[in-house]
Order: C-alpha cells, then structure tokens, then sequence
C-alpha cells in the first residue's frame, strides 16, 4: 500500500484563497473609496466608446461602489448580473476555503451545460440592454 501524503500545514492551504480575499477586498475597497460616478477617475468602457453599445460589464464599476455602501438597489440597477457575480463568487470562495482548511481539493463540477447557460445569459442581457426598450438595463 502506497504512504498517504503529508497534509500541508493550515497556512499554506489556506495561503492562496487568503491572498485572492486580499485583492479582491483591496480592488472593492478602491472602488468604494473612488467613486466611479465621478468622471476622469476610470477609464470609458472601450466598446462603449467605440460604438456606444454597452458590454455585459458596463455599470460593473458603479455597481460595485454601490454593493461596498450597501445600497443593493442601485447595484442591481447598475449591473444586476455583476451584483450575481458578487454573490457567486463570495460562495464559491468561501467552499474553497472551508475545504482548503479540511485538506479537500477545490471540485466545482459544472459541466458545460451551467457554463453555457451563463454565457447565454450574459448575451441576452447585452442585447436586451442595448435595444430601444431595455432602457431599465442601461448602466
């Protein structure tokens, strides 16, 4: 019977999903302190200034500075699948921590059904937005 392998001590599990929490809570706390509805302190969206079609991104920005004040209305106004993207990405992050801490690998298992549902989705949303009656999705 082959040796079972060393567990590696709880920092170093814990090393990397600590250090994306870091930067994630650094790039959302820059967000929250620079407002993006301010001009001059982020630049324009390279699609939007190209063609004036808004991306699936456009409004990321306000939204985020909306969800670190807590105004979660103006979020979901701003960009409601970013505000999705948020929450999903809290979940996913803290399941990968708890199974960091425990010696477990990361294992999502999406198929690439759930994938292509997502990036359905994201497409209905562009082109929602962007047509004369889909002024409420405008950033």
């Amino acid at each position: 019977m082959p040796p079972t392998p060393a567990v590696p001590p709880l920092w170093r599990r814990l090393a990397v999903p600590l250090g994306l929490f870091a930067a994630v809570a650094g790039a959302f706390g820059y967000v929250g302190a620079v407002d993006p509805n301010q001009p001059g302190h982020y630049p324009v969206c390279p699609l939007y200034a190209l063609t004036g079609l808004y991306c699936p991104g456009c409004g990321g920005l306000r939204s985020a500075h909306a969800f670190v004040h807590g105004d979660l209305l103006t979020a979901v106004r701003a960009n409601a699948p970013a505000v999705a993207a948020y929450l999903g990405f809290a979940v996913l992050w803290t399941v990968w921590t708890v199974r960091a801490a425990r010696g477990r690998p990361l294992r999502t298992g999406l198929g690439p059904v759930p994938l292509w549902t997502v990036a359905a989705l994201l497409v209905a949303f562009t082109v929602l937005r962007n047509l004369p009656f889909g002024g409420l999705l405008h950033p």
